[in-house]
């Protein structure tokens, strides 16, 4: 089984890191490509033992699983490219170009002579597929329940997959993607007061992290909804409470919602 990445910048190499260190593909089945020599260096430097090159057309050949992560721009001269050599009766095409919907990769796909339909998949992930514990949301078209179970198998791999109707595609955007800055702007936020309380930089950097990173673990095991883990360490006229009360009058819920629905 191949798997061809055409295009592995920030989100094609984070997947491929990702794949290699599940230990799910071995490097030498991974076929990734770069636009430009400089790209290729990096991509040898930190992807060794793939298949590295710039031939999109001969990656795109030779694979079984064909991922296209190129910009969303420049999707429609990929497919233009890559389309003489596929094939659709065995191949399985995903894409994870936000914004070029199902219908538009088929049609870009198309061509008059072509009885069968290309096996299609959009996939939203979110860069912490490279330390598996990405999330991952699939939609598909022309595929069946069996190649479907094959995509949904590739990215649990790297974290949490759920298989979805495009429609929430965007919704998922803003939760996951949009949601590591999100998190990541909260973990900064909560550092600068760690150091106005008097730590060192460093140590409150290691002190959020470690604290968000349970937090999210104490949620993931118990299965408890957020606000019934809070209030077994929220305890009457204590601090907790008094500085949550504080965030909420700052508008933390309301900027948290508001900052999704903008994203989406």
């Amino acid at each position: 089984m191949k798997l061809a990445i055409i295009g592995t910048g920030n989100m094609g190499g984070a997947i491929a890191r990702g794949l290699i260190a599940a230990g799910s593909w071995q490097a030498g089945d991974l076929l990734c490509t770069v636009k430009s020599d400089s790209g290729l260096s990096r991509l040898q430097a930190t992807l060794p033992g793939v298949k590295a090159g710039r031939d999109n057309r001969q990656a795109a050949r030779e694979a079984d699983i064909i991922l296209l992560a190129v910009k969303p721009w420049f999707i429609g001269s990929v497919i233009e490219e890559i389309r003489p050599v596929l094939d659709f009766k065995r191949q399985l095409i995903i894409s994870v170009a936000a914004g070029i919907s199902l219908c538009e990769l088929e049609e870009l796909l198309a061509a008059p002579e072509e009885a069968e339909k290309p096996i299609l998949f959009r996939a939203i992930p979110n860069t912490a597929v490279e330390v598996l514990d990405g999330v991952t949301f699939i939609c598909r078209q022309n595929a069946t329940d069996e190649q479907t179970a094959q995509v949904h198998d590739l990215f649990a791999a790297l974290g949490y997959t759920l298989v979805t109707d495009e429609q929430h595609l965007a919704a998922g955007t803003a939760l996951a993607s949009c949601g590591i800055a999100f998190a990541m702007r909260y973990i900064r936020a909560a550092m600068e007061g760690g150091v106005e309380l008097g730590f060192r930089p460093e140590e409150a950097a290691r002190i959020v992290e470690h604290t968000v990173h349970g937090a999210a673990g104490l949620l993931l095991q118990s299965g408890l909804h957020p606000e019934v883990a809070i209030d077994k360490v929220t305890t009457a006229g204590g601090i907790t409470i008094r500085g949550l009360n504080a965030m909420e009058r700052s508008g933390f819920t309301a900027a948290v919602i508001d900052g999704l629905k903008a994203s989406r």
